[in-house]
């Protein structure tokens, strides 16, 4: 890192002593910065505007941020649940209606398989009849192998013995076809039998099917209910949350006006130091400045998207990682122009560096764990100032550093 010309230098010691007899409001009375904090603790800015180069956010508002979108996720996974499982309920009511359907068309094919093997019963009963019958009225007649022996040992021709043979054909015929027409009416009833179990079966299944349906109906049915409750729960908590962030940003914007004020009565300071001093350095300011931590850019100086406020603001200085509890150096010799600590910007230093090409140069190191200087004091380039913290609006450890030309924030790297 470059330090000045060795003449550069000399007109800025030389500029410094100038401004400081010159201007008075370099260095700043302790009577004046603690009445500048007292101002910034009871007087609230009317200003609209909530500052559009912030670049966090508070604590408060982080949370409450979070809140509201964790609960409108939420909601919004749980109104897709609700309709998922009324689209189920539907779909199985429809089901429920169909197993009905076929519990009722088995039922209806039960006690018509039972009528037919009732009526099958009353036809084997009635043909073991007939057959009892015809076996009966044969063997009246006498044995038909009998009869047939006799009727062979009558004949008188060959025209007997035909005559014989039909009439024996014929008796036999009768007997078959009895035993014939029992064995059809057994196989029948078999079938019928065989239509009534199946049936039976049927409805036991169709019946074990819906009383199994009935349960998941049941259960889709308390998962609805449960659905409807966790949908109107997560309402009133979105409804909370929306209130809780409101509040948190009304919150902000009440701090931020409070900032700017604070902010703009320094700016005045700084302008009419400039107006007041003679002198100080001409030349070129690239690696004017020492890095003011070791510690890499994380964020730099330039317009973003807030994660919160979603509008696209100037983050109006450059963030160093850093541990907490880090030196933090005079980015070059000054005087101690305020210290105090703002809401927003937790522990802040403002670090007047005096006069360069008739401009006035203030740095500001913000989100201190505590000051090594105080106000009014005079400190030579490299000189530790501070201490890296995360006080303010920070998430985490690190040091926001501003660099202020005639009170405008410029790019920092332009500047190391």
């Amino acid at each position: 890192m470059r330090y000045f010309p060795r003449a550069a230098r000399h007109r800025l010691v030389a500029a410094s002593a100038a401004c400081a007899i010159a201007m008075g409001a370099v260095t700043v009375p302790h009577a004046f910065a603690d009445d500048l904090k007292h101002k910034q603790k009871h007087v609230q800015s009317q200003i609209k505007a909530a500052g559009n180069d912030l670049d966090e956010s508070s604590a408060r508002l982080r949370k409450t941020s979070a809140a509201l979108a964790s609960a409108r996720t939420q909601l919004a996974g749980a109104k897709g649940e609700l309709t998922a499982v009324r689209a189920k309920l539907e779909a199985a009511r429809i089901y429920d209606n169909q197993m009905q359907a076929r519990l009722n068309a088995a039922v209806a094919r039960l006690a018509s398989a039972q009528a037919d093997l009732v009526e099958g019963q009353q036809a084997l009963d009635d043909q073991r009849q007939n057959v009892t019958d015809t076996i009966t009225s044969i063997y009246e007649e006498g044995d038909p192998q009998l009869l047939a022996f006799s009727a062979l040992l009558d004949a008188q021709s060959p025209a007997d013995l035909t005559r014989q043979a039909e009439i024996k054909n014929v008796i036999v015929g009768r007997q078959t076809r009895a035993y014939d027409d029992l064995h059809a009416a057994e196989v029948l009833l078999q079938v019928r039998e065989d239509e009534v179990q199946s049936a039976r079966d049927e409805v036991a299944l169709q019946r074990k099917q819906a009383a199994e349906h009935l349960v998941t109906m049941k259960d889709l049915h308390q998962q609805s209910v449960d659905a409807k409750i966790k949908v109107r729960d997560l309402v009133n908590r979105s409804r909370d949350a929306q209130h809780a962030a409101t509040e948190a940003r009304r919150h902000d914007q009440v701090q931020l006006a409070r900032l700017k004020k604070r902010e703009d009565q320094i700016r005045q300071q700084i302008l009419a130091a400039a107006r007041r001093a003679h002198g100080g350095y001409s030349g070129p300011t690239g690696g004017l400045l020492l890095h003011p931590v070791n510690g890499p850019i994380t964020s730099p100086f330039g317009y973003r998207m807030h994660p919160i406020y979603h509008y696209w603001g100037l983050h109006d200085g450059d963030d160093f990682g850093a541990p907490c509890g880090a030196p933090l150096y005079a980015v070059n010799g000054g005087s101690v122009m305020s210290e105090y600590y703002s809401s927003v910007w937790g522990n802040r230093l403002y670090l007047n560096l005096g006069t360069f090409n008739g401009r006035n140069v203030t740095v500001i190191y913000n989100h201190l764990s505590r000051y090594r200087v105080g106000t009014g004091a005079h400190v030579g380039r490299g000189d530790v100032v501070g201490y890296v913290g995360t006080t303010g609006w920070s998430t985490g450890c690190h040091l926001h550093f501003t660099v202020m030309v005639n009170g405008t924030p410029v790019n920092p790297v332009t500047w190391f």
